[in-house]
C-alpha cells in the first residue's frame, strides 16, 4: 500500500498511531508532502530523530519542504535506484527516502513527478531568533530545468504531481492571506508550477506546506490526513 499525508515539522505521533491502525510493514509507503522536519537540525536532535523514525514500520518517502535541508546537502545521505528512479538515502535509515527535486517515480502504480521546495514566510523571525533557515529552500534554476527536461521526456503527461507548495491560482485563498499578512512573501516558486500547470496533463496534484486538509480537485491539499495513494 502506498499512503500520503502534510507536513510533520518532526512529529510523527500521528503516524504511528496510523501504522498500528493499519497494520503497515515496510513494503508499505507513506508520502510526505515536503516539511518531514528529519533535517531540520543537523545535531544530536536529528540522529535521534531519525533513529526512532527507524522504528516504524513503514517507508517514508519525503519531498523536501521549506523547513529543512536538502538531503544533498547533510552528510550520510547516498543516491541509490529507488522507486523507479533515483532517491537520497542514509544506509543507517533505510525507510527515510527521499526523492530527487524534479524526478519521475513510480508510486502504487502511477507516474509520480516529486518536485519540492517552497519561500519561507517565517523567514525572517527565523534569522532573527538564530533558527534555521535554508538559502536553497526553492527550487534553483537547475532543479527547474531538471523538472522540465523530465517532463519533456514523459511528454509533459503524469498521473499524479507530489509537491510542498503548489501552482499560484491553485494558492487556498484564506491560506494566502495568512501568509502576507507576514509580509511581502516570494510566490516564484508558485508561479512557475503555474507555467508547469498549463503544460502538464495530470490527474492529481497533492501539496502540503498551508497546513489544511483541503480537496479541491484536482488538487489535494494535506497536513493532518493520511490518504491512500493515488486517490481515484
Amino acid at each position: 500500500m502506498v499512503w500520503i499525508t502534510g507536513d510533520k515539522h518532526g512529529e510523527f505521533e500521528e503516524v504511528a498511531d496510523f501504522c498500528r491502525r493499519a497494520g503497515t510493514c515496510r513494503a508499505d509507503t507513506l508520502i510526505v508532502l515536503g516539511d518531514a522536519g528529519i533535517n531540520y537540525f543537523t545535531d544530536a536532535r536529528a540522529t535521534a530523530l531519525k533513529q526512532h523514525l527507524a522504528q516504524l514500520p513503514i517507508t517514508l518517502f519525503c519531498v523536501h519542504g521549506n523547513h529543512e535541508a536538502r538531503p544533498e546537502t547533510v552528510a550520510g545521505y547516498r543516491r541509490q535506484a529507488g522507486f523507479g528512479g533515483e532517491v537520497y538515502v542514509d544506509p543507517r535509515y533505510p525507510n527515510q527516502v527521499f526523492p530527487v527535486d524534479g524526478a519521475l517515480y513510480t508510486l502504487g502504480g502511477a507516474r509520480t513527478l516529486a518536485i519540492g521546495g517552497a519561500y519561507s514566510v517565517d523567514k525572517y523571525i527565523r534569522l532573527l531568533r538564530h533558527w534555521a533557515w535554508f538559502e536553497d529552500e526553492q527550487p534553483s534554476a537547475e532543479i527547474r530545468a531538471r523538472t522540465e527536461a523530465a517532463l519533456d521526456g514523459a511528454r509533459w503527461q503524469v498521473d499524479a504531481v507530489l509537491s510542498h507548495t503548489c501552482p499560484e491560482r491553485a494558492i487556498p485563498v484564506a491560506r494566502r492571506v495568512a501568509f502576507e499578512a507576514y509580509g511581502e512573501v516570494d510566490f516564484s516558486t508558485e508561479r512557475w508550477l503555474e507555467s508547469l500547470r498549463e503544460r502538464l496533463r495530470f490527474r492529481r496534484w497533492f501539496a502540503g506546506h498551508f497546513h489544511v486538509d483541503l480537496e479541491a480537485p484536482p488538487f489535494t491539499f494535506l497536513y493532518h490526513s493520511i490518504l491512500p495513494f493515488p486517490n481515484p
